[in-house]
């Protein structure tokens, strides 16, 4: 019997489309040698500051990306934020202010307030939820945010879902090469959904286990 639980222990993404083994790097890379983060992107309902120098009237602070990615500016009406960086949206801001209005505007955007500065972690985990980032994050650090992985994970199913250019992707990692060192730890973006698989092989084991004590009582009638 354990034989066959054992064998059964495959894990939640065997037959997925996502990427795994070397492929999985390619769609979500391990962050650069140099230790840089990527750029953050400003996601729906963060906030920014936008600063034309020498031009109070048009700078504000505080501006709202809407549930569309949109933000507000004057003279120029609505302008789309999300998934822009700062610099991406400063630069859009002062050539739309230049073709019209201004003569060589400088623009400064910074991001107030982050909302969307997140990764979601579910499945077989301790803690599933959704936990604030700061900095370089990895997947073994938000695996430790949700309190590392329960009893019955797959460790070699540990999906990473990410949208990318209005699509969804993802890969598959095996998290305990990447503990041993044998693989890379993934860097994670804002709005990343983790997704610790479920070994059914694993279960059956301890239930079985649990089980035991019960099965020898009723052995002794």
């Amino acid at each position: 019997m354990a034989t066959a639980v054992l064998a059964g222990c495959s894990g939640s993404f065997g037959h997925s489309p996502l990427a795994q083994g070397p492929e999985a790097y390619k769609v979500i890379p391990a962050p650069d040698d140099d230790g840089s983060v990527p750029e953050y992107r400003i996601g729906p309902l963060d906030s920014v500051d936008v600063t034309v120098f020498q031009e109070a009237d048009i700078s504000a602070k505080g501006i709202p990306v809407d549930a569309a990615g949109d933000i507000a500016m004057p003279l120029i009406g609505r302008v789309h934020a999300a998934g822009k960086t700062s610099v991406e949206l400063a630069e859009y801001v002062a050539h739309q202010l230049g073709e019209r209005y201004y003569v060589n505007p400088q623009v400064t955007v910074t991001v107030a307030s982050s909302v969307s500065q997140r990764v979601t972690v579910e499945g077989q985990v301790t803690e599933p939820g959704i936990y604030p980032i700061h900095g370089a994050t990895t997947l073994l650090d938000a695996i430790a945010l949700a309190k590392g992985e329960t009893e019955n994970a797959a460790y070699r199913q540990v999906a990473i879902v990410r949208i990318q250019n209005g699509k969804r992707t993802g890969a598959v990692f095996d998290i305990r090469r990447v503990r041993r060192g044998e693989d890379k730890d993934p860097q994670l973006l804002p709005r990343d959904v983790i997704i610790v698989g479920h070994s059914t092989g694993k279960q059956m084991w301890h239930d079985l286990l649990r089980a035991a004590p019960l099965l020898n009582v009723f052995a002794q009638f």
